[in-house]
């Protein structure tokens, strides 16, 4: 995946529906993602729009070779785009969702015309690019994540070079003479979802209030879901271009980065330091503030030319802070695994680096409530404790994740063990 945006869709934004001078600091700001996606020669577009096709508990993914649609809705039925369909992602996202129990594919199309929330992306965009065009549910937010998860292990398996853009408003509720009024809920939300975008932090997003979110009367936050699950994994970092209300309705356009995060790369440095001189780095002044002041466990591990070199975290916090547990768990990791000798100097231009933040793990009742691809597990026999992290290359499935965790713990076939769960938030 080659970027991942967000873009507003108000009609203002086209000439023949609005005037060119109206809105002009988002309609520059939509200029400059469309740069950027354009940098980037992505071969297909995957457009999540709000005014599309939608069901309560299905994901639409539009069917057939191309589409076309205009802005007639808007008085201006005489600006209208035609776009081609990438027929074969579209199909295997939807395959990939359903081996995955989420609900999605081509079914029940009810307007095959292009909405609005893909044709204003569109004018910026262009229309040279083929698009995947998929619309909203009343699912959950997670089940949005995991459908953008599948958005992107479907782009891989194609080797399609892709650009998500989630399209969508912010709140409709933001001046008492704007067109829906006002509600102190909807400044409340517009800020949370920036600062969300800023810090990249997904799980804050995953955790807006739905309450919140409705009586902000916004269009965006479940394409922003989908988006957030695309960029699983990849430590994206947020930059809001621009954000404004001037008509009592949120625009909000932004660009996710992706890169060695900050979580892996106070990793590296901790490393590097400790290898080269026995000692740690201070606190750099520029970390994230909830690497600062939140707690968590954290595995920090280690490979080299793919193979693992090191791997030491802790269940539950131990230290004052996240950064202070990488920094505590990157020099065990590069220095006292017991399975590997300590990384040399010569070593450390090899090295890839990956830091893994864990939730709270909770009990569960058998294998059945795992999934090696979401779930870590650990499994507990009186003293001894084995835990294995998710969505690790050569574990497939969940007998082979707790047959590993149990020899790690030292755990014999026939003891009677509890298990319990975790998901993480894997950082690169």
């Amino acid at each position: 995946m080659i970027k991942a945006c967000l873009m507003p869709h108000p009609p203002l934004l086209v000439p023949g529906v609005g005037r060119d001078d109206e809105i002009p600091d988002t309609r520059r700001a939509c200029e400059a993602v469309a740069d950027e996606i354009g940098c980037g020669k992505p071969d297909v577009l995957v457009i999540i729009s709000p005014h599309g096709t939608t069901y309560d508990d299905y994901f639409h993914i539009a069917p057939g070779d191309k589409a076309s649609g205009d802005f007639s809705r808007f008085r201006a039925g005489q600006v209208s785009m035609s776009v081609a369909y990438d027929a074969a992602l579209a199909a295997l996202i939807g395959e990939t969702a359903r081996a995955e129990g989420i609900p999605a594919g081509p079914l029940g199309e009810r307007d095959p015309a292009l909405d609005h929330g893909v044709l204003v992306p569109l004018y910026f965009l262009g229309t040279d690019v083929p698009i995947v065009r998929i619309s909203l549910s009343g699912l959950s937010p997670a089940k949005h994540y995991r459908l953008g998860m599948c958005v992107r292990k479907a782009a891989e398996a194609l080797s399609r070079r892709v650009a998500v853009i989630a399209s969508g408003d912010m709140s409709h509720k933001l001046a008492p003479d704007g067109p829906y009024g006002f509600a102190p809920e909807g400044p409340e939300f517009d800020e949370i979802v920036c600062g969300c975008i800023k810090d990249a932090d997904f799980a804050r997003l995953m955790s807006i209030d739905t309450k919140l979110a409705g009586r902000a009367a916004e269009c965006g936050l479940r394409s922003l879901f989908i988006l957030a699950g695309a960029l699983d994994g990849l430590n994206a970092r947020g930059r809001v271009l621009c954000y404004e209300g001037p008509f009592g309705v949120g625009y909000l356009t932004a660009v996710f980065d992706t890169g060695e995060s900050a979580y892996a790369r106070l990793a590296r440095e901790t490393i590097v330091s400790y290898v080269k001189t026995g000692k740690t780095l201070p606190l750099p002044a520029d970390l994230p503030e909830e690497m600062l002041t939140k707690r968590a466990g954290v595995f920090v591990s280690i490979k080299k030319h793919g193979d693992l070199r090191g791997c030491i975290g802790t269940i539950a916090p131990t230290a004052a802070d996240i950064a202070s547990e990488i920094i505590e768990n990157s020099v065990s990791a590069a220095t006292r695994d017991p399975r590997f000798r300590p990384v040399t100097p010569s070593e450390l231009d090899d090295l890839t680096i990956s830091v893994d933040v864990l939730n709270p793990p909770e009990p569960i009742s058998g294998p059945e409530a795992l999934d090696v691809k979401r779930y870590g597990v650990i499994v507990t026999a009186g003293r001894k404790r084995g835990l294995l992290l998710p969505n690790l290359d050569g574990v497939d499935t969940v007998e082979e994740q707790i047959a590993i965790a149990m020899r790690k713990a030292g755990i014999q076939d026939g003891e009677t063990v509890k298990l319990e769960r975790f998901e993480v938030i894997r950082h690169l």
